[in-house]
């Protein structure tokens, strides 16, 4: 995949098949995401095992949502991939001999996982609801027009 994290292109990819009234196989979904279809395969089993899709064998199947788009987060997703905080940086031996370097090394790690910790919450604040809302504020969805009807289990209320 062209981006360092799995999780940018996953929602991706999410959010195209949230546009589908069928399921999305992975050759298709592999187009629209520029990756192979084993790399599709690979994600969306780890999102199958979370419950956020469905697979569906034989013609006329693929992946599709397992759930409203509003009852999943992008902490969800990202608690499925198993992914990390992408931005870490060699913060040196963890048993290091020199105690500068032990020091910087606690100081970082715990810097590190602070910052993850921020984004995990961050990340479960959105849904991809809140998301497919975003795209274009307002332009016509991914698919080509607006979402299906019954796609978003909690229309946004007018303000």
């Amino acid at each position: 995949m062209k981006t360092p994290s799995r999780l940018s292109t996953v929602l991706h990819g999410l959010l195209h098949m949230a546009g589908q009234v069928e399921p999305m196989t992975s050759e298709t979904l592999a187009q629209c995401l520029h990756t192979h279809p084993v790399v599709v395969r690979r994600s969306m089993a780890s999102l199958r095992q979370a419950g956020l899709v469905h697979s569906l064998r034989g013609h006329g199947g693929g992946w599709s949502l397992a759930r409203p788009l509003s009852a999943i987060s992008l902490r969800d997703v990202y608690a499925a991939l198993q992914e990390t905080l992408s931005v870490k940086v060699d913060i040196g031996a963890p048993h290091a001999q020199c105690l500068v370097e032990q020091a910087v090394t606690r100081v970082l790690a715990d810097a590190y996982l602070e910052a993850e910790a921020l984004l995990v919450a961050r990340l479960g604040e959105i849904s991809l609801q809140a998301l497919l809302l975003d795209i274009g504020n307002g332009a016509p969805f991914i698919a080509g027009g607006p979402p299906p009807a019954g796609l978003l289990a909690h229309p946004p209320t007018p303000s």
